[in-house]
């Protein structure tokens, strides 16, 4: 951009706030001043420049606030705009146009850009100025809480007073910080503002499941100081809590003290007054995001605030735009829980229909409102299951393209992008329509990272991703298959570029074939193809690092923190003198026995440090892992086979045995289960699994494909009438093949329906060798054959594995004082967890207990 303008003819803008919105404003005003009309002075009361502070939890973990800064927010090489870090506006002198800042400096300005956010407010309750009490708004907040969450050590509790959407945020935030976190919101139900009494049981029962405390229905009466320098929280229903830090979340209000005191219009409950151009009552001062009060409305959300930034830039340079209303739609994953609301969601429009699924089973909710002709959306909620957001917060005030209970049902229509007009807004953040995005498309931009760039649809919350992929495939753009950010290849091709390379590391992998440091997608990613191309222990040098909580104990974790052990029973075999042993072991330790659905015995209710002693009693009773953790073999399960039925016309069990045996501990996309059916009576269910074997009067037939789960399928028939050799060959191939050439976390069912060409490719593949891999696909398993070793033998006899099964890597004697169990009824069941001496309504959730690495 090369100005135009007479220096001595330039303007001063002076912005007051450098988040989100204040960045927004700069980059939307020098963007368009082509002729450099404009000079732009920002002051930053942090000492940070703009940063993503709705990604604010991301910090938690990598404590890297680089990863949080927004493109460009230092202006570098821009000489029209200054930055000034460290210095608040704190008066204006509307006469002379002035601001005089926190360092004593007076500035004048043409227009001045109010752009001071909000603040998190504190409810009044005695205590609640204590050191030990936060807010989360900042990076520095966080920092604070990092550290008193240190002092107060591993398992400690932890109290966010607001269930809203930054509440359960600030609540996980504590749980990754090893404490127990309790949740005290008001309200009857968890985020009220955007969901429902429907939407909010199913949330409040995901959440719970996964870690959390939660108390509704309830307030902090006080928070009090005991001698022992822990905090006693005091709720309206007498109840107490006893906690080593609070966190406030109870909502915010805008900081609009400089206007204020400068004699500008407030409204009532606080926000600057504005006109739908932004101007306040002085006409030389604007203000944007949650410090405004647009005609009395202040608004919450960075979309809107940044549709205000966008018209005060326009209105600087000639412009007439004005605010159009707000979308506040909200698309988030809380703890991994999908919750979408947009739209008429409370369905308070008069005459408004509402059509609701609620599978309490499935953890799913989904709500729909309508007009009262039922031909019109109004709005939603959707809670555990919110991949259909993106395609019907678009239709919101237009009408259905089908009934509205089937386009929430799982059986129903799916929205397709075709359905939606080109007027459509796709991107409710940067308001971004249909149109434009196929107008990007139809320019070239040929992947979400280019469509990004051209129109920065799916730049802020990402919601409307999904709907991009689906405008591209529209329009026969091929999508890129990179595994994350960090990898351009897929998960198949870096299978292959760690098979022929043989890198051993995922610090060597990123380095040569990646960037950046990796992530929650791509880590265990690659520790599961490491695994799958070696023998090497899962816990070996970086490799440990890469594991999830499952694999890093080689155990289940369950509700209350302890873990569940599952030793293998080859076919449901098991000898009389192993049973006896698995009862010891369970009486010994006080375990919770239960017959598993895959013909193995489930040990429940192991704490970590007893997990090794556990271990070494089954292995000498000659038992092993039986990988109930990973994404690797689970179980062959078996009926009782020719030996004994009456019907059977091969030996099930003993095929059972011989191939659990064969592909124990063998890692893959996902989790795999085979049975063996000794004839079509299909006792064993072997149709159910990814590889079901049924016996013949001639030999086996062999299926594939077969999933659990949501979207159950049925195994497809790949083979009939096999002999022994090979059956196990075609079995061979198959697993290897799709252990090559399956996406992250993909089933065999959606994978084999993924393979261009489908079934007839795969048997061509398998059983005619059509690529000629079928030597190199049986040499690699022959390879995993030889070199299985019991991946809880291995922790035994290594004093440096051993050294990682601790409750505290700081105190690695002690135990976690926060497990205990309820024995009183017929079943033991793990306390959900709470101090004992605390009172806690009844479905009070728990969490995890969280160990050193």
């Amino acid at each position: 951009m090369n100005p135009t303008v007479d220096p001595t003819q330039r303007k001063t803008a002076v912005v007051v706030g450098h988040g989100m919105v204040g960045h927004r404003f700069v980059e939307a005003l020098r963007s368009r001043d082509d002729a450099g009309l404009w000079q732009v002075l920002v002051l930053s009361e942090e000492q940070l420049p703009a940063y993503d502070r709705v990604g604010l939890s991301a910090y938690v973990g990598t404590w890297d606030a680089a990863a949080l800064a927004l493109p460009g927010n230092e202006y570098a090489g821009d000489d029209l705009v200054e930055l000034r870090l460290g210095q608040r506006g704190i008066s204006i002198d509307r006469d002379a146009r002035k601001v005089t800042t926190s360092e004593g400096d007076t500035i004048a300005y043409d227009a001045l850009v109010l752009a001071t956010g909000s603040y998190a407010f504190v409810p009044p309750v005695p205590g609640h100025d204590l050191p030990e009490c936060f807010v989360y708004r900042t990076l520095d907040d966080l920092d604070g809480i990092r550290a008193a969450a240190e002092a107060a050590g591993p398992g400690a509790h932890g109290v966010v007073i607001g269930g809203g959407l930054l509440g359960l945020e600030a609540a996980n935030a504590l749980r990754l910080l090893g404490m127990t976190p309790h949740v005290v919101e008001y309200n009857e139900r968890l985020m009220p503002a955007q969901i429902d009494a429907g939407g909010g049981a199913i949330l409040e029962k995901l959440v719970t499941d996964l870690g959390l405390n939660v108390h509704t229905g309830v307030g902090t009466s006080s928070i009090e100081k005991l001698d022992d320098g822990t905090l006693e929280l005091t709720l309206s229903d007498d109840s107490r809590i006893v906690a080593s830090l609070v966190v406030f979340s109870a909502g915010i209000r805008p900081r609009d003290e400089i206007a204020r005191e400068s004699g500008i219009e407030v409204g009532p409950r606080g926000g600057i007054i504005t006109d739908l151009g932004l101007q306040t009552s002085d006409p030389h001062i604007w203000a944007i995001g949650e410090c405004a009060a647009v005609e009395g409305v202040c608004y919450g959300l960075v979309a809107p605030g940044y549709t205000t930034a966008e018209i005060v830039a326009d209105r600087l340079l000639g412009g007439a735009g004005e605010f159009p209303g707000a979308d506040m739609s909200t698309k988030l994953k809380l703890l991994g829980v999908d919750v979408a609301s947009f739209g008429d969601a409370h369905g308070v429009t008069e005459g408004a229909l509402s059509v609701v699924l609620h599978d309490a089973a499935k953890g799913t909710y989904a709500k729909l409102v309508v007009s009262d002709d039922a031909k019109i959306l109004l709005g939603g909620i959707l809670v555990g299951d919110a991949t259909a957001y993106s395609a019907l917060r678009p239709l919101v005030g237009r009408p259905l393209p089908a009934e509205p209970a089937a386009l929430i049902s799982p059986a129903g229509a799916e929205l397709g992008a075709d359905s939606l007009p080109d007027d459509a807004q796709i991107c409710s953040c940067n308001n971004v329509s249909k149109g434009a995005i196929c107008g990007a498309i139809a320019e070239g931009a040929c992947d979400v990272p280019a469509v990004k760039s051209c129109t920065s649809a799916g730049t802020s919350c990402g919601g409307c991703v999904p709907m991009l992929k689906k405008l591209l495939e529209q329009s026969g753009v091929e999508m890129s298959k990179a595994l994350c950010e960090h990898f351009s290849q897929s998960r198949a091709e870096l299978f292959q570029i760690v098979q022929v390379t043989g890198i051993r590391t995922f610090s060597g992998l990123i380095a040569k074939h990646g960037k950046g440091s990796g992530c929650d997608i791509c880590k265990p990613t690659v520790a599961s193809i490491l695994a799958s191309t070696s023998s090497d222990h899962i816990l070996d040098g970086e490799q440990a690092a890469l594991q999830d909580t499952n694999d890093h104990f080689l155990a289940n974790l369950q509700k209350n923190g302890t873990y569940s052990v599952v030793p293998r029973m080859p076919g449901g075999e098991v000898t009389a003198e192993q049973l006896i042993t698995i009862g010891e072991v369970a009486k010994e330790f006080g375990l919770y026995v239960k017959v598993t659905g895959g013909q193995r015995i489930d040990l429940f209710g192991a704490r970590v440090e007893q997990l090794p002693l556990i271990w070494k009693r089954l292995v000498d009773a000659g038992m092993e892992s039986g990988h109930a953790y990973g994404k690797s073999l689970r179980t062959v399960k078996s009926c009782v086979g020719s030996t004994w039925c009456r019907y059977g016309q091969q030996d099930s069990v003993g095929m059972a045995v011989l191939l659990e045996k064969r592909y124990r501990g063998l890692r893959s996309p996902h989790k795999l289960k085979l049975a063996v059916s000794g004839c079509a009576r299909e006792c064993a269910e072997a149709r159910g699994k990814d590889v079901g074997v049924i016996a013949t009067e001639h030999g086996w037939n062999l299926y594939v494909g077969g999933n659990g789960g949501l979207t159950p399928k049925h195994a497809v028939l790949l083979a009939g009438d096999l002999d022994d050799e090979t059956l196990i060959k075609y079995i061979d191939r198959y697993l290897m093949f799709y252990i090559r050439t399956a996406d992250r976390l993909q089933r065999t069912a959606p994978w084999q329906e993924a393979l261009e060409g489908g079934m007839d490719y795969l048997k061509q593949v398998v059983c005619e060798d059509s690529l000629g891999i079928a030597d190199d696909l049986e040499a690699a398993m022959a390879a995993h054959v030889h070199g299985y070793r019991d991946e809880w033998a291995a922790v035994l006899d290594d004093e440096e594995k051993l050294s990682r099964f601790v409750s505290f890597v700081n105190a690695p004697e002690e135990s976690d004082p926060t497990i205990s169990f309820d024995d009183s009824g017929e079943r033991k069941v793990p306390v959900l967890l709470g101090l004992p001496e605390i009172p806690v309504a009844a479905g009070v959730g728990s969490t995890t207990a969280t160990h050193g690495k």
